[in-house]
């Protein structure tokens, strides 16, 4: 009889951290210790926290382990499971208070959120069909099949107010109703499973832990909108996504839940997997559906709109992972439940993926009108190294940046539209202060340059000169009227252009305007980065107060370019030979070394401030 379960990680954060062997490792000691009769090892989808991994969950008294290795199984085992006592070493610490948690629900990471999309995730094994259908799985499409009409289906997802979450937030009941009253014999439904955004990945997770609850929707979608046929568009950088889902695809035919007579009925279904070769751009859902007929991924103009003329020019609907993912949860538990989730505008829950300089980095779901400190702060346990917040992208490459003003707005599509930025796919990518904001823009600005299909002027050209722009400023070489034309470039390139790629791309550039233009005026006026970043306006100096003469600076610079003053046993870096790559300032244990950029003072590898010795001239170069 079994007395507990533990459950392993098996998300691509987790293996990546070195979770591939831990179920065999944990198998191995159980069946040393005799107790594998009693204990059952599962491995679940991603359960959230991805920079705590490899973590586990052990089932029902629901202790939470962190960085679990291999090494760390025979204690682990004997504590918990002999000795019955929590392993306290691998138990994670609340960022916030410092305190030692014992059980998920206790974590503040997992306590503040409101599980719908990610219910699954983490809990079942994603490649058993019988642990989804165990809990439910499968039910929706049958009720739908047997208990409703096409009519009652697209009225119950219009009154449970659901929004599509692939960014523009349309409605997906009445995106459902067009398609319905589309004539035509042949129709098609497809997810759009092509996210591409820099630190999202909230589709992964989901098609990792949960696959039968995408395809379940994507069936309920295909009978109340006429379609018989389905594809899943997935990127190909997603193999253990890619693989679980031609699993899971597998079982639902081999159980009669894809395929002929769906529940004896007369609804067939047919389901399939497109790969995506990893253009950004195909995220659009006319280039998405250019690239699966095979062709060039590139956006066609609107209208028609894919529900008149799609796929093969026949109506097709599109939602993305996160839309489908909800659709199960609406019709079991009913319209007027999901609608009492949220705000007045916005239904339900949100996916985010959190990144960058935060302390909890991983996903997150949590209902619509939650504040951006309250997930920044109470979920994601706020920044790292006590350093302070300065700003939050939402929305990928094409959302704004948020500075701290704005943390008490509520999440939801157009209180972020009034700050300049998007919803998006649920990417949220967190900056501190040693993070600038020019830099920040031309990233942003050079991906979508680079993703650019080509196809339209605007965005080609358009987002090629805000580069080059926003290079010259990063590079000290900026002129006052640089400003106005980037402005005037950026509303063309947004007003002008055919797509969402080049319509949203001005995004980082308008916000970082809006709310840091005083970085945008230093680089230009000062030719100073106040962040220390731009490479082409640093200094590194050496603090011959605190320097040891170690060398190890001396040795470890690609260009030889530090020498030691033999009268001070200290060493000292020639400015016009160093190519500022920064290795000696990180290499440095002695915070000898300050990054600077005004040519004064600087900061050193912790932050902590410096200024040059009082009387000595730290421009002189000493011959040796």
């Amino acid at each position: 009889m079994m007395r507990s379960h533990i459950l392993v990680c098996a998300g691509a954060g987790c293996l990546s951290s070195g979770g591939h062997a831990l179920k065999d490792t944990l198998a191995a000691e159980l069946k040393k210790r005799g107790l594998e009769g009693e204990i059952r090892i599962v491995e679940t989808g991603c359960m959230g926290p991805c920079d705590l991994g490899p973590v586990m969950l052990v089932h029902p008294d629901g202790t939470f382990y962190q960085h679990v290795t291999g090494l760390d199984v025979p204690k682990l085992v004997e504590e918990h499971f002999l000795k019955g006592r929590p392993y306290t070493r691998l138990l994670p610490k609340e960022t916030v208070t410092a305190n030692v948690v014992a059980t998920q629900r206790d974590f503040g990471f997992f306590a503040k959120q409101e599980k719908i999309i990610l219910e699954n995730c983490g809990l079942i094994d994603p490649e058993n069909i019988e642990e989804y259908i165990a809990r439910d799985g499968y039910l929706a499409l049958g009720k739908a099949l047997t208990e409703m009409t096409r009519e009652q289906v697209i009225e119950e997802i219009k009154a449970s107010g659901l929004r599509g979450r692939g960014g523009a937030g349309f409605p997906t009941g009445v995106k459902w109703d067009l398609m319905y009253k589309a004539p035509g014999p042949q129709k098609y439904v497809i997810c759009n499973a092509a996210e591409g955004d820099p630190g999202a990945f909230m589709n992964r997770a989901v098609l990792e832990g949960d696959p039968h609850r995408v395809i379940e929707g994507m069936a309920v979608g295909a009978y109340a909108m006429g379609a018989n046929r389905g594809f899943l568009y997935v990127r190909a950088e997603y193999p253990l996504a890619i693989k679980r889902l031609q699993m899971a695809l597998q079982q639902a035919y081999e159980h009669g839940l894809l395929g002929q007579r769906l529940f004896e009925t007369a609804f067939n279904f047919d389901l399939e997997i497109r790969i995506g070769a990893g253009a950004f751009v195909c995220g659009e859902e006319t280039a998405l559906m250019r690239s699966i007929e095979g062709r060039r991924g590139q956006p066609q103009p609107r209208p028609p709109f894919p529900a008149q003329r799609g796929l093969w020019g026949r109506p097709t609907n599109i939602n993305n992972v996160e839309t489908w993912a909800a659709i199960k949860p609406i019709l079991l538990k009913g319209a007027q439940w999901y609608a009492s989730i949220g705000t007045e505008k916005t239904k339900g829950t949100k996916v985010f993926a959190l990144a960058g300089k935060i302390k909890n980095t991983g996903l997150a779901e949590v209902p619509f009108g939650t504040t951006l400190r309250q997930v920044i702060f109470g979920i994601g346990g706020g920044i790292l190294n006590g350093k302070k917040f300065k700003a939050v992208q939402t929305g990928g490459p094409s959302g704004g940046v948020i500075p701290e003003q704005h943390l008490d707005t509520p999440l939801e599509y157009e209180s972020l539209q009034k700050l300049g930025s998007i919803m998006g796919s649920g990417g949220m990518v967190v900056m501190d202060e040693d993070s600038c904001m020019v830099d920040v823009a031309r990233f942003f600005v050079e991906f979508c340059c680079d993703e650019s299909c080509g196809k339209c002027p605007p965005c080609r050209v358009g987002t090629r000169q805000m580069l080059g722009l926003l290079d010259r400023i990063c590079r000290g070489e900026g002129q006052m009227d640089d400003l106005e034309k980037l402005e005037e470039l950026c509303l063309m390139v947004k007003e002008a252009s055919l797509c969402g790629l080049g319509q949203t791309a001005p995004n980082p550039v308008l916000t970082t305007l809006r709310y840091f233009r005083d970085e945008f005026l230093a680089h230009i006026r000062e030719k100073r980065c106040p962040a220390r970043v731009c490479r082409e306006l640093l200094e590194f100096r050496i603090h011959e107060e605190v320097c040891v003469g170690c060398s190890l600076c001396a040795r470890i610079c690609p260009t030889k370019t530090i020498f030691k003053r033999e009268e001070l046993k200290k060493f000292f870096i020639v400015q016009d030979s160093c190519v500022k790559c920064g290795s000696c300032f990180d290499a440095c244990k002695f915070e000898a070394i300050a990054k600077t950029s005004d040519g004064v003072n600087g900061r050193t590898r912790r932050g902590q401030a410096f200024e040059p010795v009082p009387g000595r001239n730290m421009e002189q170069v000493v011959e040796t």
